[in-house]
């Protein structure tokens, strides 16, 4: 599908309020379903849910605006909404019911600290965060809201029209779908409104549409104040929860890098290497909006990925959308009429939508673990991983024993799923043959040290000269660009250069690790973009480039806030 506006282009106004209307209506509505459900469940009064629906509304687009932008190391720059997180809604209610909000208040803070922690230090997860683990867990986000997703189709008055419920979710679905399929013009961009809308007048027409909600709603207004406090008794019963509260949070820190990377693998033209300094800033968000929700005492949040499927749809990846979308899910939440007409969308609609949103969320997903490269190991991880979820989400899997471990966090088919993906990664990685590893100062003095190491491990591997060639021309390119070509003689450097050596079934994998440089550009994407003739002015700038995609089967470069991660793959 082609990209009509990247995430540093301004599309129009009218364009971008359009497209963020339809997240809004997305990422509200489920906002609104998951926190409602949660305090219902737990007995909570009408003020107090009223208080927590607003605080979740006003802290979703507020975060969501954040994300759009990048302040420090908090935010991504790109279009990645913020919303109430079904993955935390079996240890909420199970708190809320048993000691209240003020302790649910607690642990979510709790929460928020350890999504902050890792932030932090996300460059030490990255054999764990894997590009096949997360997507493995976009495509495991089907499963866990398809069930819910359908039921919405039976969502409308018992005595409505069934009739009239298939045609409005079918009319929807051929609309979004035909138009998206066959459009090349300005028409694509406005699919899924259009769809919306004719699907919800079809709707109107058999008396299925919620008008008395849209009329008893008031313009303008918001709740009384119900802030909980904070409950400092760290007694038993917080320990006791405390495990399953960081569980989640683990969970929606896979699930906001998956859409992190997600997000970034639709919005440029030319694809690019993930960046994970965006990635870092999308989880301090995630973080961040979960403090703000214990403070207020409302439902933890984390990302919505729909932000990557409607970007694939309508072509539009500009920030200026999640912008949109994040501005006014905070107003909606002073406008309770005009929160009405969204959530008056009748089910079998909002249902339609969704389904195909879900359903390009489930081939972003295959494409990120395809495109990170395939092989056996892979392929086992992806697929014992996505049929546990699917075994898990559907009571398959020794529901007399998983049902209640944990809170019932197992029950979650993008939990199961996400967590049988990383307990085998980590197997692999402990597994793995033991690595051989040196550090020295990041200079080119380092160089003959750096030499005689791969030699040595080259050496003792029995390879022959042509590899220990190819070995040492990639590790003097490496270090060469690793250091910088410009005034490299005169250059003070005190950074430190880890170089680890793992041997592999075709040949030798070298992981240069080094402190985190001032370089925006990632010479992964600089190697991709290399043409076949170049200027002879910039030839010898590009040459190290070029001897590295001559003599590695791969590189991947991988960018952190506190370090930098080149990986090579070198085949005998």
């Amino acid at each position: 599908m082609d990209l009509l506006y990247q995430a540093d282009e301004k599309p129009s106004k009218t364009l971008a309020l359009g497209l963020g209307l339809q997240l809004t209506a997305l990422s509200v509505s489920a906002t609104i379903l998951i926190t409602t459900l949660v305090m219902r469940a737990s007995g909570q009064s009408d003020s107090y849910l009223a208080w927590a629906v607003f605080a979740a509304v006003v802290i979703g687009g507020a975060c969501s605006i954040l994300q759009t932008c990048r302040f420090g190391r908090i935010g991504m720059g790109h279009i990645l909404m913020m919303g109430s997180s079904g993955v935390f809604i079996a240890v909420a209610i199970q708190v809320l019911t048993e000691r209240g909000p003020g302790m649910f208040a607690t642990l979510v803070v709790a929460a928020a600290i350890f999504q902050f922690l890792i932030s932090h230090k996300l460059a030490l997860f990255r054999r764990i965060f894997t590009p096949t683990v997360s997507g493995t867990v976009l495509m495991l986000i089907p499963v866990s809201v398809m069930p819910p997703i359908f039921k919405l189709l039976e969502d409308f008055p018992q005595d409505g029209s069934t009739f009239g419920a298939a045609v409005s979710a079918l009319l929807t679905v051929l609309i979004i779908g035909g138009i998206t399929l066959k459009s090349k013009d300005a028409l694509r961009l406005w699919a899924p409104v259009i769809g919306v809308i004719v699907g919800s007048l079809v709707a109107a027409a058999f008396g299925l549409y919620d008008t008395g909600r849209v009329l008893d709603a008031a313009w303008i207004g918001w709740p009384d104040f119900q802030w909980p406090g904070l409950s400092l008794e760290f007694d038993t019963f917080f320990w006791a929860l405390l495990p399953a509260f960081l569980l989640a949070a683990m969970i929606s820190i896979i699930r906001t890098i998956s859409g992190a990377v997600a997000i970034q693998s639709v919005s440029w033209r030319q694809p690019r290497a993930v960046d994970f300094r965006a990635v870092q800033g999308a989880v301090a968000t995630d973080g961040l909006s979960n403090l703000l929700s214990g403070i207020a005492g409302t439902m933890p949040n984390t990302s919505y990925t729909t932000g990557a499927s409607l970007a694939q749809i309508t072509g539009v990846a500009a920030r200026s959308v999640g912008f949109a979308a994040g501005a006014m899910f905070m107003v909606l939440a002073f406008l309770p009429k005009a929160l009405a007409v969204v959530l008056a969308i009748p089910g079998p609609v909002f249902a339609a939508f969704l389904f195909v949103m879900i359903a390009m969320l489930f081939m972003i997903g295959i494409q990120m673990v395809i495109q990170d490269g395939i092989d056996y190991r892979k392929t086992l991880i992806v697929g014992m991983a996505f049929w546990a979820g699917v075994g898990f989400q559907n009571g398959l899997i020794f529901p007399e024993f998983f049902s209640n471990f944990a809170y019932g966090v197992l029950n979650d088919g993008m939990t199961a799923g996400a967590m049988v993906a990383i307990v085998i990664t980590l197997f692999m990685s402990i597994t793995e043959p033991r690595p051989r590893q040196t550090e020295v100062i990041l200079e080119l003095s380092a160089l003959p040290s750096l030499t005689k190491f791969v030699n040595d491990f080259a050496a003792a591997n029995n390879w022959d000269n042509s590899m220990i060639n190819r070995l040492n021309a990639v590790v003097e390119e490496v270090l060469l660009t690793l250091v910088g070509h410009e005034n490299i003689e005169v250059r003070s450097n005190t950074r430190r250069l880890n170089l680890v050596v793992r041997k592999k079934a075709d040949g030798a994998l070298l992981e240069f690790t080094a402190g985190g440089g001032d370089e925006d550009e990632n010479f992964q994407d600089r190697i991709a973009l290399l043409g076949e003739q170049v200027e002879e002015a910039r030839f010898e700038n590009e040459m190290s480039m070029r001897i590295l995609r001559e003599y590695a089967a791969s590189v991947h470069h991988q960018q952190y806030h506190d370090i930098d991660v080149v990986t090579v793959r070198v085949n005998t």
